[in-house]
């Protein structure tokens, strides 16, 4: 691999002047507390400027005690962000791409009325709180866990749930009116 390019230089330069640091988690806070008070309306229709108020203090709330190090050890926002987002990304790509080729070969996905939105978004849900959580450390395996990390337990584990699931899915009774738990949690994403 070439080093030394132009653009590789460039990347180097924003990195010095804080881009991972300072600039992005700065925008991506704001970004996001901004679209969120901006859909949910919580302050009006017309409360636009008290929504960019707040987004711009909890974003700056997150990213200035990181600059002057006062968070402590491995709580820093910052860093759990910076560790976390690539991960989120690939989950991401990886969502759409499935998407992708449902569209493609089943000829589109059928959300509504399906348990399949409720159940995708539940599975991503968990998927970035878990990614997020071990960007955080907060998942670390105990002494008394730690036989969990050998790959022939894994692989048991693994087949006692296909088993379990195809003995469930063998001897399912047909659903009653009352348990539609997935299927309202994906009518909540419906427009």
């Amino acid at each position: 691999m070439a080093t030394g390019g132009v653009f590789e230089r460039g990347m180097l330069v924003l990195e010095d002047l804080g881009l991972t640091d300072v600039l992005l988690p700065f925008l991506l806070i704001f970004t996001i507390v901004f679209a969120v008070l901006q859909k949910t309306e919580m302050f009006g229709k017309t409360g636009k400027n008290f929504n960019v108020m707040i987004a711009l203090i909890l974003a700056l709330g997150v990213v200035i005690p990181h600059i002057t190090g006062y968070y402590p050890g491995d709580f820093d926002v910052v860093n759990i962000i910076n560790r976390a987002l690539p991960n989120v990304s690939m989950v991401i790509v990886l969502i759409l791409m499935a998407l992708l080729m449902i569209g493609i070969f089943a000829g589109g996905p059928v959300w509504k009325g399906n348990r399949l939105s409720g159940i995708v978004a539940l599975i991503a849900f968990i998927v970035v709180i878990y990614i997020f959580g071990a960007a955080a450390d907060l998942w670390s395996i105990s002494q008394r866990a730690s036989f969990l990390i050998d790959g022939d337990t894994q692989a048991v584990i693994v087949v006692i749930l296909v088993f379990a699931l195809l003995v469930w899915f063998i001897t399912k009774e047909e659903k009653t009116e009352g348990s539609r738990l997935l299927q309202d949690f994906g009518e909540m994403f419906k427009k």
